[in-house]
C-alpha cells in the first residue's frame, strides 16, 4: 500500500470537494495526504474561522501600458480593485520599509508617484518575484502559510 500511496505522490488530482481555504479542487498527494495544488493547505484541515486571517503585508507591481505601479497594502483584493492597471505582475512580501526600499532602488525611473518605467532593469527584478505563474497563487500560499499551526 505504502509503494501506490509512494507512487501517487506529485500527481495532480481532484480534491473530495473545493479547498476551504481558496475555493479550487486541484489536489497533490503528499505523505500527510492531500495538499491543495493551489494554496498548499492540507485537505482535511479546517482554518479556525473564529480567528481573524492573516494579515499578509504585499508590494505589489502592477502594469498599465509601458509604466508600473509599486505599492503596498496589508488587503491586496481590495486596493487593486481600486486601481486602474492592465495587469498585475507580482507580489513581494512585504510592507511600508520592502516598498520604500524599491522606491529609492528605482528612483532614476521614477515617472511621479508610485510610477515607475517599465525597464528592462524593472522587469528583471519583477521576473525574480514571479514564484508562481499567477501571483495570487503566491499570496495563497503566504496565508495558507500563516495558518498552519
Amino acid at each position: 500500500m505504502s509503494e501506490v500511496v509512494a507512487s501517487l505522490a506529485g500527481v495532480t488530482l481532484r480534491l473530495p470537494e473545493p479547498c476551504p481555504l481558496c475555493g479550487r479542487l486541484a489536489g497533490t498527494r503528499v505523505a500527510g495526504g492531500l495538499e491543495c495544488s493551489w494554496c498548499g493547505w492540507l485537505f482535511g484541515s479546517s482554518p479556525d474561522d473564529g480567528l481573524p486571517r492573516p494579515v499578509i503585508e504585499v508590494v505589489y507591481y502592477l502594469r498599465y501600458d509601458r509604466r508600473v505601479k509599486i505599492g503596498t497594502s496589508r488587503r491586496p483584493r481590495q486596493r487593486l480593485a481600486s486601481i486602474r492597471h492592465d495587469e498585475l505582475l507580482a507580489f513581494e512580501r512585504g510592507g511600508r520599509g520592502v516598498e520604500q526600499a524599491r522606491h529609492r532602488e528605482f528612483a532614476d525611473i521614477r515617472e511621479g508617484g508610485e510610477w515607475f518605467t517599465l525597464t528592462a532593469t524593472l522587469r528583471h527584478h519583477i521576473t525574480t518575484l514571479q514564484r508562481t505563474p499567477d501571483p495570487w497563487q503566491q499570496y495563497a500560499r503566504w496565508v495558507s502559510d500563516a495558518l498552519r499551526p
